[in-house]
């Protein structure tokens, strides 16, 4: 009963946590002047990103890397597979040249200089300086894109005060993080009554459980017709789990690849590489291709059950 009531009470902490959050750094951003394309691929992207971060950190200073490790390979492959895929048959998602030139490809060159770290079998200190350098970097760079090509901005007629979205901001991180915290002890107490092993419940229930907010967060974006917010979200999400997640957890503790199979990396990779032809065509993902998508991602899943069973 305790771990049931870990997990659920966990998830709805880390769902309601996220909300705050990305509401009130979005709010932030407006008034910044920052596009709403940024703000997708940036603010949104890392504001639901944040359970990932709490259970991937957590994760690896108890002792299981497997889960930490799991997390940030399931969530981006969730990401795009399940989340990118739900939201274009919702809505079929316009695409800015933008995205399919620089954001794309930067996600993936994450992932494959993610795969060419870990052939040595961990993320090491020094592999976690690279990644969250090279997201630094990358902020920078959008940073300085976003000023250089204003975009018209959909600013609310009337925005929250200051003080309310900084408030929502402190209010959704640290609800974040307890909720991450609740939510791997729940996992990590399943794998073990189960005999499941860290990194199957890190690829599956983790991966799916903190990319909720992602999931939700893109499908209300996608309905209100802000494609931009809605792919930046899923783009940026990824970006920010390879370059800040696993960059951040191997500063902290060096995140070893023991128990992987290649076939989750490959999995992650070729995710990954779908997504550019599918918004080249037509600077568009629709229904087709999210089909596609939703199709690999189940044949995917249905693997991982079968490494159980």
């Amino acid at each position: 009963m305790f771990i049931a009531l870990s997990i659920i009470g966990g998830f709805i902490i880390l769902t309601i946590g996220a909300e705050a959050l990305v509401r009130g750094a979005s709010a932030v951003a407006l008034r910044l002047g920052i596009a709403p394309l940024i703000i997708g691929l940036t603010i949104v992207a890392f504001g639901t990103s944040a359970p990932e971060l709490a259970v991937s950190v957590k994760s690896a200073l108890a002792g299981n890397p497997g889960i930490a490790l799991g997390n940030v390979v399931g969530s981006n492959i969730v990401n795009i597979g399940l989340i990118l895929a739900i939201t274009a048959l919702i809505r079929p998602i316009t695409v800015q040249s933008q995205m399919v030139k620089r954001d794309i490809p930067i996600m993936i060159a994450a992932s494959v200089l993610m795969w060419f770290l870990l052939l040595d079998g961990e993320v090491s200190f020094i592999d976690g300086a690279i990644l969250f350098s090279a997201l630094v970097g990358y902020l920078v760079f959008s940073y300085v894109s976003a000023k250089n090509n204003p975009e018209d901005l959909d600013v609310d007629a009337s925005p929250q005060h200051p003080g309310l979205s900084i408030a929502l901001i402190i209010v959704g991180i640290a609800m974040l993080v307890g909720g991450g915290i609740l939510f791997v002890d729940g996992a990590v107490d399943l794998a073990k009554q189960f005999g499941i092993s860290e990194v199957i419940i890190g690829l599956t229930i983790v991966a799916i459980g903190t990319s909720m907010p992602e999931l939700v967060t893109s499908v209300m974006a996608a309905l209100k017709g802000q494609s931009d917010i809605a792919i930046g979200n899923v783009v940026g999400s990824n970006i920010f789990n390879v370059l800040g997640i696993l960059g951040a957890t191997a500063l902290i503790h060096p995140v070893s690849a023991a128990g992987f199979n290649e076939i989750d990396f490959i999995a992650m990779l070729i995710f990954a590489f779908m997504v550019l032809p599918f918004a080249w065509s037509g600077l568009s993902i629709g229904r087709r291709e999210g089909s596609v998508l939703l199709a690999g991602y189940l044949g995917y899943t249905s693997y991982l059950v079968m490494q159980v069973v």
